[in-house]
């Protein structure tokens, strides 16, 4: 009798403290999940119930870790944890075996293999300085176009269609006067808007424009990962020594 085929388990990390996005974030991955992946979607169970400034980010931090180091203890071969911001990415990078990915990196790497300049389209002024510091880490400051609010919380994301008619003018500005190629969704709670915006972008300016959904890109870049066997180098993250 020959063996069943491996089948792989990835956790989705939610870094707030509510449940309430748990299923949207599903939806947003279904697309990229493939047949031989099991999803589950957990979120942590202090800190804040959204991500909207660096004092959110670190709040929610090392219940991210915590969470990460019980996921794998479950027996998961890795997390995507859906902020654009890598909210304890870092961190459990030090404390667990598996890959843990966060938004940025991969939305940012998605775009710069389909066009030479990104920008990111955010939901507050709040959250500006925060992304732009991401550029500067990664060492994309040649390729960035430049960044800009919405002006819409995280709570008020799940209407797509106000959300779309939001995010249309503010991108277009960043294609026409910044000289970006593509856009990035610079929150995870933009669920649903990654095709329409690209749709009219691209027929606005009589050119398909990409606008990369982090949840997919991020998720799929995960499973690549799961599959060839890799995970975080300890040349860069020594592993955590809890006394």
């Amino acid at each position: 009798m020959g063996s069943s085929a491996k089948r792989y388990r990835i956790a989705i990390i939610a870094p707030v403290n509510t449940s309430q996005f748990n299923e949207l974030l599903l939806q947003a991955v279904q697309p990229v999940v493939p047949p031989d992946v099991d999803v589950e979607v957990r979120n942590i169970t202090e800190g804040h119930d959204c991500i909207e400034s660096r004092t959110d980010w670190l709040h929610n931090g090392y219940p991210v870790v915590e969470l990460a180091r019980s996921l794998q203890q479950e027996g998961f071969d890795g997390i995507w944890l859906s902020d654009f911001d890598m909210c304890g990415v870092e961190a459990a990078r030090e404390c667990i075996d598996i890959p843990i990915i966060g938004g940025f990196p991969t939305s940012a790497f998605t775009a710069l293999g389909l066009s030479q300049r990104f920008a990111i389209l955010t939901i507050l002024s709040s959250t500006l300085a925060m992304q732009q510091g991401h550029v500067l880490t990664y060492g994309q400051q040649d390729n960035f176009a430049g960044i800009a609010p919405i002006d819409c919380p995280v709570d008020q994301l799940a209407n797509v269609d106000v959300v779309v008619a939001k995010s249309f003018p503010v991108a277009l500005k960043l294609i026409q006067e910044n000289g970006a190629q593509s856009i990035l969704l610079g929150c995870t709670g933009f669920v649903g808007v990654a095709q329409k915006l690209s749709v009219l972008l691209s027929e606005a300016l009589q050119d398909y424009v990409p606008v990369i959904d982090p949840n997919q890109a991020g998720f799929g870049y995960l499973v690549s990962l799961v599959r060839m066997g890799l995970r975080p180098s300890r040349l860069c993250y020594s592993a955590y020594d809890e006394k």
